[in-house]
C-alpha cells in the first residue's frame, strides 16, 4: 500500500470475468464469505478475497487515523490497481457496501458490474431500523438493556450476550450453531476499528460514519447492479427495495428465509440469484 502496510489477498479460480469481495464491519475479516468460494470458481467465475487494513491477515498498524471512509476507498483502488484488475465486478456486503458504492461512484470505469448486498444507502436509515428491531424485543430483555446502559455496561460481557441471542440470532445469522467461518471472522474482530467507525454497537451509531449518506447519489450508479436484501435483515429490507428503485440499472433479490447472513442461512437462494446476476455481464 502506499502508506507502507500490507494487506492480504487470494484468487481462487480462473476466468475471463473477476470478482472482487469487500466484506463487512467494520474490523471485519474475509473469513465469514468464505461460502463463496464454494460456488463462484467453480461456476467459471475469478473470484478475489481481501482482508482490509487492520482486519483478519492483513497488517494492524496502531494508527487511528487510518480508520476513515476515504483512506478506505483509497484502499480499494489501490489493492484493484494491485490485482491488475483493469475490468471486475465488485461484491461488497455490509459495510462493504458502502465502499462498495463509493467506489462505484468514483470509479464508473472500472466496474463491469456491482453488488450491493445487505446494506442501506445511508447510516441513520440502518441506526432507524435497528432501534425498530430493538423496540421489538420482549420488555424484559429491553429493560435490561437500558440498566447496563446507565451503569455505562455496553462493553460488559452481559451486555454482549444479550445482542447475541436477542439480535444476531435473529437477524445476524440464524443458523443454529453458527458456521465455524462466521464464528473466526467475529471472533476476530479489530474492535478500535468498529468503535471508531460505527459505535459500541448496532444501537449506538457514534461513528465517524455515522453521518454517512448516498440515497440522493444512487441514480448516478450506472454499472449494472444487484442489490440484495433479506427479510430478517439488521438492514430494512424497505431500504433495500428503495435502492433498487433508484439505482438505474438493477435488479433486486430479497431473500424470504435469511437474514444479514443470508449467504449461510439462505445459501441456495443467495447464490441462485448471485450467479443469474453474474451471467447477464459482459466478460
Amino acid at each position: 500500500m502506499s502508506n507502507g502496510h500490507r494487506v492480504w489477498t487470494q484468487r481462487l479460480g480462473r476466468g475471463p470475468k473477476k470478482i472482487l469481495l469487500l466484506h463487512g464491519g467494520p474490523g471485519l475479516s474475509h473469513d465469514y464469505m468464505q461460502c463463496f468460494a464454494d460456488y463462484l470458481p467453480k461456476a467459471g467465475y475469478e473470484l478475489y478475497f481481501y482482508d482490509q487494513l487492520g482486519c483478519g491477515r492483513s497488517d494492524k498498524p496502531d494508527d487511528t487515523r487510518l480508520w476513515t471512509l476515504p483512506r478506505y476507498l483509497d484502499e480499494v483502488e489501490q489493492v484493484r490497481a494491485g490485482l491488475g484488475l483493469d475490468h471486475m465486478i465488485l461484491a461488497g456486503h455490509s459495510w462493504g457496501g458502502i465502499l462498495g458504492i463509493e467506489y462505484a461512484l468514483r470509479h464508473p470505469e472500472r466496474l463491469r458490474g456491482f453488488v450491493l448486498s445487505d446494506m442501506a444507502a445511508s447510516f441513520g436509515d440502518y441506526g432507524r431500523y435497528t432501534r425498530q428491531l430493538r423496540d421489538q424485543l420482549p420488555a424484559p430483555v429491553k429493560a435490561r438493556l437500558e440498566t447496563l446502559e446507565k451503569a455505562g455496561q455496553q462493553g460488559g460481557d452481559e451486555y454482549s450476550g444479550i445482542i447475541q441471542r436477542e439480535l444476531y440470532a435473529r437477524y445476524i445469522c440464524r443458523l443454529d450453531p453458527w458456521p465455524e467461518p462466521v464464528l473466526r471472522s467475529l471472533g476476530g474482530i479489530n474492535p478500535v476499528i468498529y468503535n471508531q467507525m460505527q459505535g459500541p454497537d448496532e444501537f449506538t451509531l457514534t461513528g465517524n460514519l455515522r453521518d454517512w449518506d448516498r440515497w440522493a447519489d444512487l441514480p448516478r450508479i450506472q454499472t449494472p447492479t444487484l442489490v440484495m436484501g433479506a427479510r430478517y435483515d439488521e438492514m430494512d429490507p424497505q431500504s433495500i427495495r428503495r435502492e433498487a428503485q433508484l439505482i438505474p440499472h438493477s435488479s433486486l433479490f430479497i431473500s424470504e428465509t435469511g437474514s444479514h447472513l443470508a449467504m449461510w442461512d439462505d445459501q441456495k437462494a443467495y447464490f441462485a440469484a448471485l450467479l443469474g446476476f453474474l451471467r447477464t455481464l459482459p466478460a
